[in-house]
């Protein structure tokens, strides 16, 4: 007489075999990983695209999007801190910013092609390096590669009359002519884009 365990081994065999046969899968809770402290955004220009599209209130195509993560202050010490000056910072957290362009642009006369890139800077007190790199999918800045550069450009830092609270980028303007901000603490850079 064949053993409790070797009949229900036989069974689950069985019943594995018929699953696999009938193209039956059994689902599984996925592991489902913990709400990140530093939030993903978009930004889009014209500001709001995706939402005046739905609504029909907007006839003028989507010109950019910026997707990036937003870390908070949260009492911490920005400069030096969370990033250094002198060294190339991600503009976030987590994955390198990506910006993607609809059409080409112009930025500090130069023009840039439609396409999708990696925003980096260089933060220093009284100037800032904004760099466009080809490269993309990637986390943080640890391979970047200057090789890769389309585009460097120094910008001036304001300061804010408020601290802002998130790492924020964001668009506006008017038709072909854009400015994207770059906000966080007591800092804000402004980047005059021209889409062609």
């Amino acid at each position: 007489m064949p053993s409790p365990s070797k009949d229900m081994n036989r069974l689950l065999c069985c019943a594995a075999s018929l699953l696999i046969a009938t193209g039956t899968v059994i689902a599984q809770t996925p592991v489902i990983p913990p709400v990140d402290k530093s939030s993903l955004d978009l930004s889009h220009y014209p500001v709001n695209h995706p939402i005046l599209k739905v609504q029909g209130k907007t006839a003028e195509p989507l010109m950019a999007r910026v997707i990036y993560s937003r870390p908070v202050k949260a009492g911490r010490r920005i400069a030096g801190n969370l990033f250094e000056y002198g060294s190339v910072w991600r503009l976030g957290a987590n994955e390198a910013t990506e910006i993607e362009f609809f059409r080409d642009a112009r930025i500090a006369d130069k023009t840039v092609r439609k396409g999708r890139y990696t925003l980096y800077a260089i933060p220093n007190p009284d100037r800032w390096t904004l760099i466009v790199n080809r490269e993309t999918d990637t986390w943080g800045a640890f391979r970047y590669d200057p090789a890769k550069d389309v585009l460097r450009t120094d910008v001036k830092p304001e300061r804010n009359g408020e601290p802002v609270e998130a790492f924020t980028i964001c668009f506006e303007g008017s038709g072909k002519l854009a400015n994207l901000h770059i906000l966080w603490d007591d800092f804000h850079l402004t980047l005059p884009i021209r889409f062609l």
